[in-house]
């Protein structure tokens, strides 16, 4: 009979590829949660039904977590992710949720670690002390932020922080393969991976490739601290969440991103995606 499967953040950068690798398997039944299922006909597949969903709304979750054995939890980026979280893991605990795979982050067990981190970490210990078992998925940056966060812009340049500070990428695809085997097998349960891409770059290098694939000038700007911070402030975004945002800037100009792990490849059996063929295949996004 086919697991039934909850994907939160199914039309974000990680849940929908969750989505994609799971779509046409006979072994499990997905049900997309999306803020409006009718407007995400796209989703749907032979065994993927888009649900309304929104963390806001108990309503909502209950019906989405009904009959469903597992939940690929994707917490949305506010200060009150915690509480949300927590409250869909008593939901689904309640429903009879067996399973939750967590997307976390790389550095979230790190002691005192920094705000995105605790955030995520606080959680996690949350989800190992509600009873349920659990695997939490802890990735590096993912590479779509180069199309999604900070493409080149009209001037071809790329603005961050960062100074010369390497980090080990993670191509979105991957961690959805390891996500997937995850939901679809006990081998990983109560356990936590960090996951990278198969080497760390710096920005600069990234825009290199960008340019390279484009064919359009592609430059890196390493911006003041100070800049960076008014640029996302003046952008409306919640002070809270800037400071957050700075310190995970922080932590990838100091170069602490840029360890590399075999984790993809040991879970997945493939070698994790490298940016060059990240960024040939996405070349139309910055053209």
């Amino acid at each position: 009979m086919a697991t039934t499967i909850l994907v939160t953040g199914a039309t974000g950068t990680i849940g929908s590829q969750v989505v994609s690798a799971l779509k046409g398997r006979n072994d499990v039944t997905v049900r997309a949660a999306v803020r409006s299922a009718a407007k995400a006909e796209s989703l749907k597949g032979a065994n993927v039904t888009p649900v309304d969903f929104e963390y806001t709304k108990p309503e909502l979750i209950q019906k989405a977590v009904a009959g469903v054995e597992k939940l690929f939890l994707v917490t949305p980026f506010t200060p009150d992710q915690v509480d949300l979280g927590a409250r869909l893991v008593d939901f689904a605990k309640a429903a009879g949720v067996k399973h939750i795979v967590k997307l976390s982050a790389m550095g979230a067990d790190f002691e005192p670690g920094i705000q995105l981190g605790r955030w995520h970490r606080t959680l996690e210990r949350y989800i190992a002390g509600s009873g349920l078992t659990y695997t939490f998925l802890r990735p590096n940056n993912f590479m779509e932020n180069f199309i999604n966060f900070y493409p080149p812009g009209k001037d071809g340049n790329i603005y961050l922080p960062w100074g010369q500070g390497a980090c080990s990428f993670i191509a979105g695809s991957d961690i959805a393969a390891v996500a997937v085997a995850a939901l679809t097998s006990s081998a990983h349960e109560n356990k936590a991976y960090n996951l990278t891409g198969p080497e760390a770059f710096t920005i600069g290098q990234a825009a290199a490739t960008i340019g390279e694939v484009s064919g359009k000038k592609a430059n890196y700007v390493d911006v003041p601290e100070a800049a960076a911070q008014k640029a996302m402030l003046d952008m409306g975004m919640p002070a809270g969440l800037v400071d957050a945002m700075m310190e995970l800037h922080a932590i990838d100009k100091a170069g602490y991103a840029g360890e590399v792990t075999d984790a993809v490849k040991k879970i997945t059996g493939r070698a994790p995606m490298t940016f060059a063929s990240f960024a040939r295949q996405h070349a139309a996004a910055w053209k």
